[in-house]
């Protein structure tokens, strides 16, 4: 299974970016999806997942109304639209896949990751 991520950059506050992960290996449709985080010294979050077929999603609070997580399974891809952006988004953001969409309650639970792609945003 590789899950390849893209889309990172350095991007001012209130700018947008849409990160998109390339999924290979697996069937999309028997996987839920979804986005962690990693900064700098900190523990790695949860900050989106959609369901197999894209009908239910979640996101983390501070991430609520700016960030859209989406997929299409057709292209075995997973996006992450990213709004009004603020320097506390700088991270690493990795994709995930997972047959079990309550499993991104904690990312120990995930089953396969991408490499990571970085996002820094400056104030």
């Amino acid at each position: 299974v590789q899950l390849q991520a893209s889309g990172g950059g350095l991007v001012q506050a209130g700018d947008s970016l849409r990160l998109a992960c390339v999924a290979s290996g697996l069937i999309p449709s028997n996987y839920a999806m979804g986005w962690f985080r990693q900064a700098p010294g900190k523990e790695r979050e949860f900050v989106a997942a959609i369901t197999r077929n894209g009908g239910i999603t979640r996101y983390t609070d501070s991430v609520k109304g700016r960030f859209t997580i989406s997929r299409d399974n057709a292209k075995n891809t997973v996006y992450l639209q990213m709004n009004s952006l603020k320097p506390e988004d700088t991270a690493v953001y990795y994709c995930a896949a997972d047959p079990n969409y309550r499993d991104y309650s904690d990312h120990r639970n995930i089953a396969y990751w991408g490499k990571g792609t970085l996002v820094t945003v400056s104030s």
